[in-house]
């Protein structure tokens, strides 16, 4: 396999800087001043949502896990487990950080 040249390299970098600006600018400038139906805007609403859960799901759960033992991949989903009550409690973003840092910090210390 031959080394990328700068010229191939610049290609590729326009290529997915062109890409991008498409998907984040265009539906902007498509879509100004039109209302959305309903349904349209529902799904967008999830989206935000969505993306935080796939990133935490990430984090909490991978293949190897349970190659170091059972509590060592079981204390990020016991400290999740902590944030979900918290949140239920007090519907605040806030104490949902700060319970699942002291949570995950004192369950590594165990």
């Amino acid at each position: 396999m031959e080394p990328i040249t700068w010229t191939g390299f610049w290609i590729i970098f326009a290529t997915c800087a062109l890409t991008m600006l498409a998907c984040r600018v265009l539906p902007l400038f498509l879509l100004k001043g039109r209302e959305l139906p309903p349904r349209v805007s529902e799904a967008l609403g999830f989206i935000p949502s969505a993306a935080f859960a796939a990133l935490v799901a990430n984090d909490l759960l991978n293949p190897g896990m349970f190659a170091a033992g059972l509590w060592p991949a079981a204390a990020p989903l016991v400290a999740a487990c902590a944030v979900v009550v918290v949140a239920r409690l007090t519907k605040s973003l806030l104490w949902c950080g700060i319970a699942g840092v002291a949570a995950y910090a004192l369950l590594t210390m165990i």
